[in-house]
This record gives C-alpha cells, sequence and structure tokens, in this order.
C-alpha cells in the first residue's frame, strides 16, 4: 500500500491501526491524521523504538494491509 491509498483510505485503516498500537492516544490518531511520518514518529515515542524498529513495525503493518 502506497502513502497516497493510506491517506486516502485513512479513516477505514485507522481501526486497524489502533488496535495495532493501542498506546497511541486519541489525540495522538488525531494528529497523525495519516501521515505515515507522524505515525512512525508516535509508534517511535511510544513503544520506546529506534527509528529503524518504529519504520519496521510500519512497514511490517503495511504488508499486512497489502494481503
Amino acid at each position: 500500500m502506497n502513502k497516497d491509498l493510506l491517506l486516502g483510505k485513512w479513516e477505514q485503516l485507522k481501526g486497524s491501526a489502533e488496535k495495532e498500537w493501542g498506546k497511541l492516544t486519541k489525540d495522538d490518531w488525531n494528529e497523525i491524521k495519516g501521515d505515515t511520518q507522524i505515525l512512525k514518529g508516535k509508534i517511535q515515542e511510544r513503544y520506546g523504538l529506534t527509528k529503524e524498529e518504529a519504520e519496521k513495525a510500519y512497514e511490517d503493518f503495511k504488508a499486512k494491509l497489502d494481503k
């Protein structure tokens, strides 16, 4: 799934993303609004991951959606 598709389907995908990353707050989700860079940063911050780990977590999630 490419970035434009994620932005276009954000409201539909948001529920799956919220289940995946339950530590993100409602305010986090309101800030993210489908922006993958902000999402990765929030994952990194809330889960104490490195930038590379957050990127991998996002890519793994994206791969599940592409199936």
